[in-house]
């Protein structure tokens, strides 16, 4: 039986929602409406470590548009998820409060090691039934699934979307190096100095020290990357002239492609980056920190390419939507 579910990605840098169609009988997912806005939540939690309050105000603004597609799109659940920004907040209540009232249900404030089992899911899913992705043959598991987010990244090992039964059967990891989290920390610069550089390199080095002790990385056969970040890059790679996720979804990317676009993205100003034309203007000042987490994992791990997936958290918690039943049903 299909239903017409709703999903919610509440992150550090952008909210986004899904509108689906799912057939779990049928394993199918399909769009019907699928946003993405820069709300910039997280702006200075790393600092202060609360929810500033223009940037709730830009959330909740940007909650009610959602919320009018979801009931004139007729979605009978819903179910909305917060990720890093809000873990970290000393105000969490705050956003939950606005939330219900915008929303009319609570967002789930999820571990990082939920949010990557719901990570993988909705970015593999598709990968075991696919017979050809990019110019290469369908991608092999076990697949190591990085979701580069804007507080936070992801690390998932697993065979597929199908074959893990729940997030137990996952080896997962989430680690404080996102683009905006980074960005703040450490690239001020205009362009960003090579001392700044180093030290935003030196503090993902460090946090994938903990990801290479807490999971067997080189068990993974292939390199899947989500979020902004990476499908931005991707865009990049393919000298798109606007953004076109139908050629970045399953493009592969080969590490010194990876390594070329980070340093360009390094080495110019946020006048130049602003002028990209396939690159949305709230990822102009911390793409170059999102590249450089992706080129990190690539060289420390040993990847020679990349597949990138436009299929993220948000199909995962569409999924868990129709597949669980445990969700807020509307009406």
């Amino acid at each position: 039986m299909t239903r017409r579910v709703a999903a919610i990605d509440c992150g550090t840098n952008s909210l986004r929602l899904l509108i689906a169609d799912v057939d779990p009988a049928r394993h199918e997912l399909t769009d019907v409406i699928r946003r993405m806005e820069i709300v910039r939540l997280g702006q200075g939690v790393d600092a202060t470590g609360r929810l500033a309050p223009e940037a709730l105000d830009r959330t909740m603004r940007m909650l009610a548009s959602y919320a009018a597609d979801i009931h004139a799109a007729g979605a009978v659940a819903v179910r909305m998820v917060a990720t890093s920004a809000t873990r970290d907040a000393a105000n969490a209540a705050d956003f939950t409060a606005g939330v219900e009232r915008t929303l009319g249900v609570l967002p789930e404030v999820i571990s990082g090691r939920e949010e990557a089992g719901l990570s993988f899911a909705g970015a593999t899913a598709e990968l075991a039934a696919e017979t050809v992705v990019g110019a290469g043959l369908r991608p092999e598991p076990p697949f190591l699934v990085v979701d580069i987010g804007g507080g936070s990244t992801e690390f998932v090992l697993g065979k597929s979307g199908s074959d893990a039964q729940s997030v137990g059967d996952l080896a997962a990891i989430s680690v404080d190096i996102g683009c905006v989290r980074l960005t703040e920390r450490h690239l001020d610069g205009d362009p960003p100095t090579p001392a700044e550089i180093a030290a935003a390199t030196a503090d993902i080095d460090r946090a994938l020290d903990d990801v290479a002790a807490a999971i067997p990385v080189q068990d993974a056969r292939t390199l899947v990357g989500l979020a902004g970040s990476v499908t931005s890059i991707t865009a990049i790679a393919l000298g798109l002239a606007t953004y076109d996720a139908s050629r970045t979804h399953h493009a592969r990317m080969p590490a010194a492609t990876v390594d070329a676009v980070t340093r360009q993205l390094l080495g110019q100003t946020r006048r130049q980056r602003a002028a990209i034309g396939s690159l949305h203007p709230g990822r102009v000042d911390v793409i170059a920190a999102g590249a450089l987490v992706l080129d990190r994992v690539m060289q420390r791990f040993g990847f020679s390419e990349e597949v990138t997936s436009e299929h993220d958290i948000l199909d995962g918690i569409a999924w868990s939507i129709a597949d669980a039943g445990l969700r807020r049903w509307v009406g």
